[in-house]
């Protein structure tokens, strides 16, 4: 699922659902809207991932910052041999609900 797809994805849930009937049943949530709240949650889970290092959400899983020492590598295509640089990178782990979703 890409970035468009979740945003249809949370299209169709919020008129489906109603957003937990708190809105009147004729009121329908615009794409527009969606897009800006899934802009939103991105936006501030990646906050979040930068200020504390992790971000949290029970029953869905964790995000959390990992970092790569730097090492020695092969260029694919070339097969000489490279440095790769020490860098940082974000890792998931699925949390108890989600994993028995699956």
């Amino acid at each position: 699922m890409n970035k468009s797809e979740l945003i249809n994805e949370a299209y169709n849930l919020l008129n489906k659902y109603n957003y937990q009937n708190a809105y009147p049943v004729e009121h329908k949530f615009t794409k527009t809207w969606a897009e800006q709240m899934v802009g939103v949650v991105l936006d501030a889970m990646t906050n979040g991932i930068k200020k504390d290092g992790n971000v949290q959400i029970i029953g869905f899983g964790t995000f959390s910052v990992t970092k790569r020492e730097k090492r020695n590598g092969v260029n694919p295509r070339t097969g000489a041999k490279i440095i790769i640089n020490a860098s940082k990178s974000v890792k998931f782990k699925p949390g108890a609900k989600l994993k028995e979703m699956l």
